[in-house]
């Protein structure tokens, strides 16, 4: 929850490593224990991606904070994990975690008449802007949306992704 409703990076990576840290003291008791890498993070999300993801293109990831110029996802494979997550028995869990739209964290901004119909992790570089979570509609149904721009002038499509929560 610390880490998504207000984006923290530091935090993101640190879990990241324990991701690898987990990895390593699974496979090998003997293993360096306490031992943490980028490589062995990227190692057990590609393992937990392939087995629980089968056929949906892996993110490619460095150093698991997103803040990266070699991390990627495509928006197809983001919006079939969110699918998946909220299937899951902890999507509660995760709901709870992010931002919701004009209430709190990155989202408190987003004051218009989706204010507390969305819950998104918003993400942004200089050139890249992007949203990604669920959106209640109107009619009650709940959505998967997924919105990642990547442009020189990415920022000037904030309001047109805040639009989208809208519709």
């Amino acid at each position: 929850r610390d880490i998504n409703k207000y984006s923290n990076n530091v935090m993101a990576q640190q879990l990241f490593l324990t991701l690898g840290r987990a990895v390593a003291a699974e496979g090998d008791s003997t293993a360096l224990q306490g031992s943490a890498s980028f490589a062995r993070a990227q190692q057990a999300v590609l393992q937990w991606w392939q087995s629980r993801l089968p056929g949906v293109a892996a993110p490619e990831l460095e150093n698991g904070c997103g803040l990266s110029r070699r991390e990627r996802i495509a928006a197809l494979s983001l919006g079939r994990l969110l699918q998946r997550a909220y299937a899951a028995p902890w999507m509660p869990e995760l709901m709870a975690s992010l931002p919701i739209s004009g209430v709190d964290g990155t989202l408190k901004r987003m004051k218009n008449r989706a204010s507390g119909s969305a819950h998104l992790k918003t993400g942004s570089l200089r050139d890249v802007t992007a949203l990604g979570g669920f959106v209640l509609g109107a009619s009650g149904q709940r959505y998967v949306l997924v919105a990642l721009v990547n442009h020189p002038n990415a920022i000037a499509a904030r309001p047109a992704l805040d639009a989208l929560v809208v519709q």
